[in-house]
């Protein structure tokens, strides 16, 4: 049984303050003045109150990367950016084509307590593209898989690509694609474009990954399938995603918070902390994305949190592994480029954010609204506040964030998770595991 909760004050979605009840886990009431003698106080006075976040894009590392991330220290980061339920990426070591890696997985993110934690599966065996994985096995697993994806890999082979959206139909599971055509992007190290020829740089084309895309939604077209793009970033694949969601096709697509912010100009001071897969791109890329953000083309924001250690990136340019770390930012990143835009309105955030992303990947008690009744997943964000993003802010294992030294809106001050307070106005609760094995 956990601590009794009341959230004085909070702004639901931004608009009127009101006091939130969780007991057991559960948000009991809503409303004015609620008593609260026998609970915790949260006081969220002019706090925006939303959804816990959920992030359908995560890169844990665990197992097999553990200098760069573990499942503990990622959920860590996890809470500190308001994400109550984070997405694993297959790409550890051994890969989560299995249901003991996935069931693994599962097991270690219970024990860490900061965040739900939900495997993804590999499409192929090893990420190698070549055969399908054990998908049944894993969405039979008890991590009831539902999400497939080679991230990191393109699934290249059209039939391939094909078996497995067959597959997936059957219980309802999707395949997450990483765009991007292997042969087009050989020995790419950045955006093709006027900055790369500039640098003299191999560039990474636009239509290496809007050739995919057409493909594949073409594919769950004949199939019948679902698709989900990962990490959309180029006006053109916004243009394929709309026409496809237009003909009936059931597709949906992420973006990623560096895509609607950063472009390629970044690249020229060769600092690896902005060397990413998919690239940075131009600036009207970077407004494209944000259109199809704002009318739902694009359905959901997803981080792509992509921790390496120091060595990876302390590098030149060529040599340097690709990722962001991206947990402890996304929802600042998206209020700038979003929200003080116009763009979105807070109940926009908390679909693009919170329910849509849920939805997408089949699970259950995420993503729900603010109600009596409903599980107690919720942040609590200072939209009232700015201030230089700093390695302070980060809780993982890795540093290589693309947003030190950068000036950013809001803090997230709370995060509560099945009704446990994870972070606690600004801070981290330390030894949640322990805590919550002893209630």
């Amino acid at each position: 049984m956990t601590e009794a909760l009341v959230i004085t004050g909070a702004r639901l979605l931004g608009n009127d303050g009101a006091d939130i009840l969780i007991r057991d886990g559960v948000i009991a009431e809503i409303g004015p003045g609620i008593s609260h003698n026998d609970a915790r106080v949260i006081d969220a006075d002019g706090l925006v109150a939303l959804p816990g976040l959920v992030d359908l894009h995560t890169h844990l590392r665990e197992p097999g990367y553990e200098a760069s991330e573990t499942i503990l220290t990622g959920t860590r980061a996890a809470a500190a950016g308001g994400f109550t339920a984070v997405f694993a990426m297959p790409n550890t070591s051994p890969v989560a084509d299995s249901a003991g890696v996935v069931e693994q997985e599962l097991a270690l993110g219970e024990a860490a307590g900061y965040a739900t934690v939900q495997p993804i599966g590999a499409v192929t065996i090893g990420q190698k593209g070549e055969r399908l994985a054990e998908l049944g096995a894993m969405a039979n697993s008890r991590a009831e898989v539902r999400v497939f994806s080679d991230d990191g890999f393109c699934v290249f082979d059209p039939l391939i690509m094909r078996r497995a959206l067959e597959y997936v139909k059957s219980f309802g599971g999707v395949i997450a694609q990483h765009a991007q055509d292997p042969r087009l992007t050989e020995g790419a190290q950045m955006n093709e474009g006027a900055v790369s020829a500039e640098l003299g740089l191999a560039g990474w084309p636009a239509v290496a990954e809007e050739s995919i895309i057409a493909r594949d939604v073409l594919l769950a077209e004949h199939v019948g399938s679902r698709l989900h793009v990962c990490h959309l970033s180029t006006a053109g694949s916004v243009d394929i995603i709309r026409w496809a969601k237009k003909r009936g096709i059931d597709v949906t697509a992420e973006v990623t918070p560096h895509h609607l912010l950063l472009t390629d100009d970044l690249v020229r001071g060769y600092d690896a902390r902005y060397k990413v897969n998919p690239p940075l791109r131009r600036e009207e890329d970077v407004l494209a994305v944000r259109e199809g953000l704002a009318d739902g083309t694009i359905d959901i924001v997803a981080t792509d949190h992509a921790p390496h250690p120091s060595e990876n990136k302390a590098c030149e340019w060529q040599a340097a592994a690709n990722g962001m770390v991206g947990l402890e930012s996304a929802l600042r990143v998206v209020h700038q480029t979003m929200v003080q835009t116009d763009r979105l309105s807070w109940t926009d955030v908390a679909r693009v954010m919170s329910a849509a992303p849920a939805r997408i990947g089949m699970l259950a008690g995420h993503g729900t609204e603010l109600a009596a009744g409903r599980p107690a997943n919720i942040t609590l964000y200072d939209q009232s506040v700015a201030g230089e993003f700093t390695t302070a802010e980060l809780h993982g294992r890795s540093e290589n964030s693309p947003y030190l030294g950068r000036e950013l809106p809001g803090q997230v001050r709370w995060t509560i998770h099945q009704g446990v307070v994870t972070l606690a106005d600004g801070e981290i609760v330390e030894d949640l595991g322990a805590r919550r094995g002893a209630e």
